[in-house]
């Protein structure tokens, strides 16, 4: 199956009042915090607002006597206050004041920042939670098209770029846009004409802001489409990295990550000559604003029509409006950087399985063990058909083998009868029941499968074995490592169902793991059990026990036993053979012998081996 293109999982005609509509979503059950946060910010702003009046109001009462109606009202306020007013001792009372402000609001911020550090937290924890959750229902067709590490790059790289918003986009835009409006306030409340001096490359700004948005969103999505490539590549190689060294394979692949990252590198220069152009002219426009309010302010200073105290807080005023613009881009980038992050996060949310769940579940029938194939046909891709009008039927305790060359369609008859694929023609029942009317849970809960790839996991023994089934205790993960013939292993092992396996079970061989698989299928009861090729990776003595120990655990319970090791099959009852998607010959292992048929073929290539076979046997 081809990858799914990464266009397809990450669409990009989402808007950005889409996007933060959705991760306000996130954002509701801890909207206390964020409303505290605001009403810091706004407090701290405001305290940053007060700072050059009062720097205007020393200069113009005390510094250089000029009293304007602002200082006015300022030295009004002190003396209603009953603060002191007059010369020294109210310069001093402006002068404390002024720390005063500079102090509470950096202490207001700094509350601020943590309240919303904890929320980011908070959000990515549930956003990454909501993910792995969604991740689980979708189905297995899912999983085969999309790379893992493009899954990894949505769960901790878009995740992360998704905090940064909280943590120091969304809330520090809101600061800069709250001082920014009360700069503009003041500024014409003090001097309308200064107030249009500064902000005449207001516009300007502007414009070059809409030219970086336009070009900076497709960048930061190109940037994560190539991360995730980059992801991809090292998950597929590191995991196999064994493969690479046995074939002296190093410098091809080593070639090929080269190509990976370098496309990585070249997304992101292409990145940086928007940067590259955007801050520098941020700043130059900056500059040019307080040069004109310089050279303005000066004139109309000199000849009396401002007073220096004025000047001197439009200057501070001007540098902290400039300031929190310059901020507005850099949180501005972290925006984008964030909204082509959730972008992805929302495309993968709205991903709905192929195979749904039915609306109104079937109720869960009684245990009778039958299953039945009716007429089933399935393509992994269209027209291009795996299973072909299949048959058959399996009656409660019967064990029955499934045969046939690699390609043949036994495997996909697994998925069906599991129900991670549902069949384009025919039905496939379990106890009666279509798979397509069981809920899922239900339906999977009654089968005990052991696949050819065993997975293990970083953990204990018994937390492998149990897979978190706590209606499981020890006891009975020590019986079920017993029946399958794991009783020395666990014997073996310092410390028994505690002992710690790292990751993919490493610290057991092959055939351990294979053990510790049959265990785990067996310690729950099952009502069916699937084996699909489970002793390919076994050796012959690890077989003969598992085998003497299927001889009594499958007493009772409906068995499909796939393999390629016809030793494996001749103790069933029935054998069907498959050949491309059609089932061919069906049988007791016997009777397919004396049919003289592709089972016969199959089993002489395997006792006799394809030399002997060619020359008429030994």
């Amino acid at each position: 199956m081809t990858p799914v293109p990464e266009a397809a999982v990450a669409p990009g005609n989402r808007t950005d009042r889409t996007l933060l509509r959705w991760l306000l979503v996130w954002v509701r059950p801890y909207w206390r915090r964020v409303i505290a946060a605001t009403a810091l910010v706004v407090a701290g702003s405001a305290l940053q607002i007060v700072g050059p009046l009062l720097t205007a109001g020393a200069i113009d009462l005390y510094l250089k006597p000029r009293p304007e109606p602002t200082a006015l009202r300022l030295q009004a306020l002190l003396v209603r206050l009953g603060l002191p007013s007059e010369g020294g001792a109210g310069l001093a009372t402006l002068t404390l004041l002024y720390l005063a402000s500079l102090i509470v609001s950096a202490a207001l911020l700094s509350v601020q920042a943590r309240t919303m550090l904890m929320t980011g937290q908070l959000v990515m924890r549930d956003l990454r939670q909501g993910l792995f959750a969604h991740l689980q229902r979708l189905d297995l067709a899912w999983f085969n098209r999309t790379p893992a590490g493009r899954v990894i790059t949505r769960l901790t790289n878009d995740v992360e770029a998704v905090n940064e918003l909280f943590t120091s986009g969304l809330v520090e835009i809101l600061a800069d846009v709250f001082l920014l409006g009360g700069i503009v306030a003041v500024l014409f409340s003090l001097d309308w004409r200064l107030a249009l001096v500064a902000f005449s490359v207001l516009p300007f700004l502007i414009l070059l802001s809409m030219w970086f948005r336009a070009n900076a969103r497709s960048i930061y999505r190109e940037v994560r489409t190539r991360l995730a490539a980059i992801n991809t590549f090292l998950q597929e190689h590191l995991a196999g990295m064994s493969v690479v060294q046995l074939a002296r394979a190093e410098a091809r692949v080593q070639d090929r990550f080269t190509e990976v990252d370098a496309a990585h590198r070249d997304v992101n220069v292409k990145g940086i000559f928007y940067y590259a152009v955007f801050y520098p002219a941020v700043e130059l426009l900056t500059a040019t604003g307080l040069a004109a309010l310089l050279l303005f302010g000066g004139i109309w200073s000199a000849s009396g029509t401002v007073s220096l105290g004025v000047l001197v807080a439009f200057l501070q005023y001007v540098q902290r409006f400039y300031r929190p613009i310059s901020d507005l881009a850099e949180n501005y980038n972290v925006l984008q950087a964030s909204l082509a992050a959730a972008e992805r996060l929302h495309a993968l949310l709205d991903t709905r399985p192929e195979v749904a769940e039915p609306t109104a579940p079937a109720p869960e029938p009684a245990r009778d063990g039958s299953l039945a194939f009716e007429d089933v046909s399935f393509a992994y891709e269209k027209d291009q058909w795996a299973l072909s009008g299949v048959s058959f039927t399996v009656r409660p305790g019967e064990r029955l083998a499934v045969v046939g060359h690699t390609g043949a369609g036994k495997s996909t008859l697994v998925n069906l009868l599991l129900r991670f694929y549902d069949p384009q023609r025919g039905r496939v029942t379990v106890d009666g029941v279509d798979v397509r009317d069981w809920a899922a849970p239900r339906l999977r809960r009654r089968f005990a499968v052991v696949l050819q790839e065993i997975d293990c996991f970083a953990g204990t023994v018994g937390e492998n074995v149990r897979l978190g089934r706590r209606d499981i205790d020890d006891s009975r993960i020590r019986w079920a490592l017993d029946q399958v013939g794991a009783g020395d292993l666990l014997a073996r092992l310092p410390s028994g169902l505690e002992t710690q396996l790292g990751e993919r079970g490493s610290g057991l061989s092959v055939g351990e793991r294979q053990l510790v698989a049959f265990a785990r299928a067996l310690v729950g009861d099952p009502e069916f059990l699937v084996l699909d090729e489970a002793t390919s990776s076994v050796d012959p003595a690890t077989e003969a026990t598992i085998q003497k120990a299927l001889l009594r655990l499958l007493e009772g319970r409906t068995a499909v036993i796939i393999a390629h090791r016809l030793a494996t099959v001749m103790g069933c009852d029935r054998v069907i053979v498959l050949h491309h998607g059609r089932l061919i010959e069906e049988g007791t292992h016997a009777e397919l012998l004396d049919r003289g048929g592709l089972y016969r073929t199959l089993y002489e290539l395997q006792l006799l081996g394809p030399a002997d076979l060619a020359a008429g046997g030994p």
